[in-house]
């Protein structure tokens, strides 16, 4: 009887667990067929004791919120369209959309076309004064044949070049218009890294387009001007923020909507967004819109050393015992440096009180100023740390301010060209003191029999300096025999040609 019991208890406490197992998986388990009338429903369903109100832990901090920054900041971005014809287009800048996204349109072809016709490119630019004048890249406006200028209200007007600055893709613009929006000049010196700034331009055609991101590094030096100027000034902000073609030239501004950079390049094998862009830092900005404003071209004053970045290999090698500041691996003669008694070995600290750390550094706070300007350089030498005063000279080596040359065309008939002095411009993006711009070639002229084609710059004719064409016209007629022609073509290929007489 008591095994009987036990058996019957036994099925009883099965029969329940059992009961109360699919009683839960049921009620708990299960996939529910309910059938609903809205997704709506299922939304109140699933977030029954969601508290819609409760939105203490998402609230964005104070001092984080973008729209006041966009709403500043929009009306004194522009879009920049350029026509131009595709055979003039054939330069380092135009060409590398991997590198730099000043053009394109919205199909990112119109670089890899050749036919000689008419083609748009665009971009973005920035209103720094209320009369019309509009900071933008070089690349963005290089070669154009003509350059019309878009407000966010729609207003179009055609806008002439005032300057132009290769060595760090600037190019300052003009319209016709006034009472305009400007935007404030922030201090791109006091960007944090980690700090929130926005990109504003026009990528695709998309008008006034703000995206966000945090500032990445400073000093950034990614040898995308290097490419085609010798002189070229990189030291680059660098963000997450979101741009892509026609960006180029817009704004990077801060929370104030305060402009911080002009945004310049991205670092992309497609030519497209992929993580970072680099933008060049409003004060590099300030300084060269003033001088192409004042000047027609800008003043580039020169400390006149050769320096290195310090790293563990060369502070090991060097008995460094700190990696900061920038290595002088050499000084120029008579240079500016040389008159202030730095010597090779020094350890360069500071330029009036700014902190350098990389050689990009150094060469952009120092190309803020012009030849003449004094600069307290801070710096180390066997241990002791020292400050001079430096006055900064040109490429000429002396403090004279040049101006934009009036530039005028001589034909040489004898040799079968026009030529004309090469400019400020051209001088600086090359790397030279002087030379003579090849204009035009006749065919079947010496030039054109010895391969010399337009745009080639000559800097020696048999080994002399020539800064006119008056001084080759002098030289060529005077000679009997052959000559030996050097210089440089626009993209920094150097080249010999010997010239039959």
């Amino acid at each position: 009887m008591s095994s009987f019991r036990y058996f019957a208890s036994l099925c009883a406490a099965s029969l329940l667990g059992g009961g109360v197992a699919i009683y839960g998986y049921a009620h708990w388990f299960a996939p529910t067929t309910t059938d609903y009338d809205s997704f709506e429903q299922q939304q109140k369903k699933y977030f029954a004791h969601y508290n819609a109100s409760d939105t203490a832990s998402i609230t964005v901090p104070n001092g984080i919120n973008f729209v006041q920054a966009a709403e500043r900041s929009r009306p004194c971005v522009v879009h920049i369209r350029t026509a131009y014809s595709v055979s003039k287009s054939s330069n380092p800048h135009t060409m590398n959309l991997e590198d730099l996204f000043g053009g394109g349109g919205s199909n990112g072809e119109n670089f890899h076309k050749f036919e000689d016709t008419p083609e748009e490119v665009t971009g973005s630019g920035v209103i720094i004064a209320d009369n019309g004048y509009i900071a933008t890249n070089y690349h963005v406006i290089e070669n154009a044949d003509e350059i019309t200028v878009v407000l966010e209200d729609k207003r179009s007007f055609k806008a002439k070049v005032i300057g132009t600055d290769p060595s760090t893709d600037l190019a300052l613009l003009k319209i016709e218009a006034r009472a305009l929006p400007i935007m404030r000049y922030g201090n791109s010196d006091q960007l944090h890294i980690g700090e929130w700034v926005l990109a504003v331009g026009n990528p695709f055609d998309l008008t006034s387009t703000v995206t966000a991101g945090i500032v990445s590094a400073k000093g950034r030096n990614i040898n995308v001007l290097r490419k085609s100027e010798a002189m070229a000034i990189e030291s680059f902000i660098q963000t997450d923020a979101a741009v892509n073609p026609g960006n180029s030239g817009g704004a990077l501004v801060n929370l104030k909507g305060e402009l911080v950079g002009i945004n310049t390049a991205i670092a992309s094998r497609t030519g497209y967004y992929s993580g970072y862009s680099f933008a060049v830092p409003v004060a590099m900005v300030r300084k060269v819109m003033d001088d192409l404003l004042k000047y027609g071209e800008v003043q580039r004053a020169l400390l006149g050393v050769t320096i290195l970045d310090i790293n563990a290999e060369l502070a090991q090698e060097k008995g460094i015992k700190e990696i900061k500041g920038v290595y002088v691996a050499g000084i120029s003669e008579h240079s500016a440096a040389s008159d202030a008694h730095l010597k090779e070995g020094d350890i360069l600290l500071k330029i009036n009180d700014i902190a350098v750390n990389s050689s990009s550094e150094l060469q952009e706070v120092v190309a803020r100023y012009r030849p003449g300007d004094k600069i307290n350089v801070t710096y180390e030498r066997d241990g002791e740390t020292k400050t001079t005063t430096v006055m900064l000279r040109n490429r000429m080596g002396d403090t004279r301010i040049q101006r934009r040359e009036q530039l005028s065309s001589v034909e040489i008939e004898s040799l079968g060209a026009t030529f004309q002095s090469a400019s400020g411009n051209e001088r600086t993006s090359l790397g030279i003191a002087s030379g003579v711009k090849v204009v035009s070639v006749t065919e079947g002229g010496k030039l054109s029999e010895a391969g010399i084609q337009e745009g080639f710059v000559i800097t020696h004719i048999d080994k002399k300096a020539v800064a006119t064409p008056q001084q080759v016209q002098r030289i060529t007629s005077a000679q009997k025999g052959g000559l030996l022609i050097e210089g440089m073509y626009p993209d920094g290929k150097k080249a010999y040609y010997a010239l039959g007489w």
